[in-house]
């Protein structure tokens, strides 16, 4: 429906309209014509009334079809009237004012046809009919009414005859023309279609990535870092190529802000009993409804560790009740807990410390990008939270400063502080919660029911978070329609001027809650599309507008204009196909009612030759085949035809000779015709006594040839007006000198001929040849200039359709890329693809267990001591710009083939976390056969870390520093997966995660700590390592651990595992 909405109403009324000032000026010029010939108004009473009719019925159809609406549902209507009208009018011509002749009025029918099928709002299937209607009606109606008077019959047939090539030649140029005109038209629609999809499509990657972006990152950092993501993208640099001697640091320095620390306590043995959709519910949920806490107390969440949530308030933009309101969000959090445990009957706690002072904030490293604090007020911050009593919120001194008596608060026992706080003398204090009494007495909710004992604590949890409804991560990538703003409504302007951002255009607010169906999303775009159809009419290329002059429809972009005229054009040789019909059929006409001589024959033996010559070029490519079977020397004739279709020089000239050589022929052997002397005018004369009557009455044969020579320009749809301008009115021009002036005796002698006595019987206007063919000549000329006009006004615009749909593609293609790269940067590769893509309406949370993961903590103790405050390093800045430097060139890493199986998780200070074997089948369903390759992503993991030491060494030549790497790894199952619908977090948990860490706190510089069962596999993989001893480790008492050797390379038979 809208394609045919697009096709019809593109081109109209506007077309119409010019249509019926044609019209209006043809009646207009007969009538003055008439007068001015001195005619008498009584013999051609009927021929002025129906002149005067049609002036009357098409005045008033261009008055009602300037009316936009009444021309939309009358268009039909409006078709007919005017074909029917001009068929009438057609048919007077004939019958009034003087003798019927076979020749008589073709030149108007022909007229009705061609406009049928080039300006009449009507479809091609409609065309067609009225065109044959039309053409055949003349020749069945002159050949009955003819064949009753005493002519020759053959001459009669010939005539006859010739019309008919005349109409199909008519028929045919009208239906290419028509056919050409509407895939231009479908053409230009399917681009407006794109290219408004596309307008959609890059809208919703636009909101995607923001949202994406700034749930990873605060606006601020956020859009510095996305314009250098673009350019690199754009540039198509390497991921990760820095162009100077560091990488780009993207920390800055905030006064005056709180940070809180909270940790669940008890989580750790609940998580042990959890399977793995519960883990990830329950943790989802948790952090979902501190995420809510958040962001009602004005703070920002900056990281989850495991079961520890820390965020700060003051970021970014400073706030004068930061210390109120962490404390008043480390209460609230206390208080859920306390619900929780309460209803649920699981023995878990929430411990909170707060403390105030400055913070850097910002991002380091390349990849898996996380918002991050860093300060010695934050390391203050953390001890808070460790040193804390479970349920209370435990403030410094500076925090209790700010509070300004809001809150109370009581001196923090002795026994709860940690060392650190001990060590630096550090002042600390409980607050009290002012519900506390209310909500002992209040929260009666309790688990003590019959089957509540039976059910497991990690299910009676789950059960009760899933009731508090925290978002899912990423919800809103799971419906790109269902994004906060409903993409703007496009309107022309805006679409033709691609410098207005889409920000600024005007749309409709949409909330969350309503996401429409693919029926709703379907009906809104046509309904987009509908508006660019109603918008991008024909009228606009008459108006000022942002990409073309107005008058010579050239683009105002010198650029653009040279890049539409170098344009390559693959139809050029059906334009020349269609040329050599036209040519055929001036040849068959002249053949049949010209005298047959020998400069005729000559005449088209040459130009025949040439048209051979041409057409052979143009299809030189298709008939390859054929051609590289003869002759070496035929070769490269081939070439040829891409060389005319890409080469605006070679083409053009070659456009030109052709309509050159058409609008030549159909006249040039009007000068052989046979010398004749024109019959007497006395009364008595007869016909015998004129000269070869086949002289005569070719001429007004010759005068269509003309016309027919005249519709060849309409068949190059891509020529330019102006060349069609040229041609159109050097032919009219030399036609009508020619047929009016230095051979109007012609005309004369035939009109003496067919009229002996003129006194009694004088031929109305349109019977004289001369005249007619002249009216003709300007008819058809008007003609053929609207639609080169309309030609170059669609051409240009489908080429401009084509170009900005081409940028937006390649924004969109930017967009998806950096969705990607972005997504990826929160997520591994394959988890990503859940999220985006192909798997929109994945809405369950993401979790995955895996039996062997290879866990890695790499930890730079000495850069605690190395990092300090002052004006030299700016107050810390500098020093995390080398830790910066150390954490991009280890993420470098990752990009090596070798290391393509190591997933990094995330930076905790200067400690580096990854993972490898979580691209493995999950659960166990690898091959058990193949053990060695099951298991030799950890020999990937030790050299990887291998690596991290050795670039370590390099920084620390360059920096001249001295930092060591400790380095612990363990292996065995965990559960991976993604939660916090704010800033969502890919990570991993399990008991094997935190006996690597303890491995890795454990451990000794320059040392890489594997546990006992690790140390067995590595050396099954060829590693030398050497057992340390039992030590102590928290949380899981005696433990048994070694050193792997950094010394020694594996032996060549068990290294082949790892390959």
């Amino acid at each position: 429906f809208y394609e045919t909405s697009y096709c019809l109403s593109q081109q109209y009324p506007l077309i119409l309209q010019l249509l019926l000032l044609i019209l209006l000026a043809l009646c207009i010029a007969i009538i003055v014509v008439s007068f001015a010939s001195g005619r008498l108004l009584s013999e051609h009473l009927p021929f002025l009334v129906t002149i005067f009719c049609a002036l009357g019925v098409f005045l008033v159809v261009f008055v009602l079809v300037c009316v936009e609406s009444v021309f939309q549902c009358c268009m039909v209507l409006f078709s007919l009237v005017v074909w029917g009208c001009l068929i009438t009018m057609g048919y007077v011509f004939i019958f009034c004012s003087g003798r019927v002749a076979p020749w008589d009025q073709v030149y108007f029918f022909l007229f009705i046809v061609f406009v049928g099928y080039t300006m009449l709002p009507i479809s091609i299937r409609n065309a067609i009919i009225a065109g044959v209607l039309s053409s055949g009606s003349h020749i069945v109606t002159l050949s009955i009414y003819l064949s009753r008077e005493a002519t020759s019959g053959v001459d009669l047939a010939l005539q006859l005859l010739a019309n008919a090539v005349i109409f199909l030649c008519g028929n045919l140029v009208g239906a290419y023309h028509k056919n050409l005109m509407e895939c231009a038209l479908q053409e230009t629609y399917h681009e407006t279609f794109n290219f408004v999809k596309s307008r959609v499509k890059l809208e919703s990657e636009k909101r995607q990535q923001e949202h994406l972006l700034l749930s990873i990152l605060p606006a601020y950092i956020a859009m510095e870092m996305k314009a250098e993501i673009i350019e690199r993208l754009k540039d198509g640099q390497p991921k990760y190529e820095n162009t100077n001697n560091f990488h780009n640091l993207y920390i800055k320095r905030h006064k005056n802000v709180s940070i809180l620390y909270a940790d669940i306590v008890g989580f750790t043995r609940l998580a042990s009993e959890c399977s793995p959709k519960e883990l990830v519910v329950m943790l989802n949920e948790l952090f979902g409804k501190f995420d809510q806490i958040a962001k009602e107390n004005e703070c920002m969440r900056i990281k989850i560790l495991g079961d520890c949530y820390y965020c700060v308030s003051g970021l970014p933009v400073s706030l004068p009740n930061h210390a109120k309101n962490c404390v008043k969000m480390g209460l609230e959090m206390c208080q859920s807990i306390r619900q929780l445990r309460e209803a649920t009957g699981v023995d878990i706690n929430m411990r909170v410390g707060v403390h105030s002072g400055n913070v850097l904030c910002g991002v380091i490293g390349l990849q898996k990008w996380q918002y991050d604090v860093w300060s010695h007020d934050v390391t203050l911050a953390n001890h808070m939270e460790a040193g804390g009593v479970p349920g209370r919120v435990h403030i410094t001194e500076a925090t209790l400063s700010h509070l300004d008596g809001v809150y109370e608060a009581e001196k923090a026992f002795y026994g709860y502080r940690d060392p650190y706080l001990k060590e630096n003398n550090i002042r600390t204090y409980l607050v009290i919660d002012p519900r506390a009494g209310e909500d002992s007495s209040a929260d009666t909710v309790t688990s003590a029911t019959a089957e509540g004992p039976m059910i497991r604590a990690s299910v009676r949890m789950t059960q009760y978070l899933e009731s508090w409804g925290a978002a899912k991560p990423f919800a809103h990538l799971n419906h790109r329609d269902s994004l906060g703003v409903e993409p703007p409504t496009l309107d022309i302007d805006s679409i033709m001027n691609m410098e207005i951002p889409m920000a600024s255009l005007p749309h409709q607010p949409r909330t969350l809650d309503r996401v429409r169906s693919p029926k709703e999303t379907e009906d809104n775009l046509n309904e987009k599309i509908f508006q660019i159809i109603d918008q991008l009419s024909s009228q606009k290329q008459w108006k000022k507008s942002e990409d073309f002059n107005r008058i010579t429809l050239y683009f105002n972009e010198k650029s653009t204009e040279k890049e539409y005229r170098l344009s390559t054009l693959p139809a050029f040789k059906y334009y020349t196909a269609g040329s050599f019909f036209v040519f055929l059929c001036n040849f068959v006409i002249q053949m049949l009612v010209s005298p047959r001589t020998v400069e005729i024959g000559v005449s088209y033996a040459i130009s025949f030759f040439l048209f051979l010559l041409l057409l052979f070029g143009c299809f030189a490519g298709p008939l390859m085949k054929c051609i590289l079977k003869g002759p070496k020397l035929l070769h490269w004739v081939p070439s040829i035809s891409p060389a005319i279709a890409s080469r605006p020089w070679l083409r053009v000239p070659l456009g030109v000779v052709t309509i050159l050589i058409l609008l030549i022929m159909a006249l040039l052997n009007f000068f052989f015709l046979p010398p004749a002397s024109c019959p007497p005018l006395a009364q008595n004369a007869s016909a015998s006594d004129a000269l070869n009557s086949q002289s005569l009455y070719s001429i007004p044969y010759y005068m269509y040839c003309c016309i027919l020579g005249l519709l060849s320009c309409s068949i190059f749809l891509y020529m330019n007006f102006e060349l069609k301008l040229i041609l159109l009115t050097v032919a009219l021009v030399i036609y009508n000198v020619i047929f009016l002036h230095t051979h109007a005796w012609l005309s004369d002698c035939y009109v003496n001929w067919l009229y002996p006595n003129l006194t009694i019987l004088e031929p109305g206007v349109l019977k004289e040849p001369k005249l007619t063919g002249s009216i003709a000549f300007f008819t058809f000329f008007c003609v053929l200039l609207v639609l080169a006009r309309q030609n170059e006004y669609y051409c240009r615009l489908d080429f401009l359709w084509k170009k900005k749909f081409k940028k937006e593609r390649e924004e969109i293609e930017t967009m998806e890329n950096l969705n990607r790269v972005l997504l990826e940067n929160v997520l591994p590769a394959d988890v990503a693809q859940l999220f985006i893509g192909q798997n929109l309406r994945n809405e369950d949370l993401y979790h995955q267990s895996y039996e062997c993961v290879c866990v890695l903590f790499a930890s730079i103790p000495d850069f605690k001591e190395f990092y300090s405050e002052s004006d030299v390093n700016r107050e810390g800045l500098e020093c995390l710009r080398l830790l910066n430097e150390i954490i991009a060139d280890f993420d470098e890493l990752l990009s090596k083939p070798k290391f393509s199986g190591v997933e990094k998780i995330k930076t905790i200070g200067s400690t580096y976390m990854a993972a490898t074997g979580l691209n493995a089948p999950p659960g166990g369903q690898e091959a058990q056969q193949d053990e060695d390759r099951s298991i030799s992503h950890i020999g990937v993991m030790v050299e990887f870390a291998l690596a991290l030491i050795g670039k370590l060494d390099i920084i620390n030549k360059h920096s001249f520093n001295n930092f060591k790497l400790r380095v612990g790894i363990n292996h065995g199952p965990v559960v991976a997966g993604v939660i916090g619908a704010r800033k969502p977090q890919y990570d991993i948990w399990g008991n094997t995660v935190n006996v690597a860490s303890r491995m890795d706190s454990t451990g000794i510089l320059g040392k890489i700590q594997v546990t006992e069962e690790t140390a067995k596999v590595l050396q099954k993989l060829g590693y030398t390592c050497q057992r340390r001893g039992v030590i102590k480790v928290k949380g899981k008492g005696q433990l048994c651990t070694y050193f792997v050797s950094t010394d020694l390379a594996r032996s060549p038979p068990q290294a082949n595992a790892l390959n």
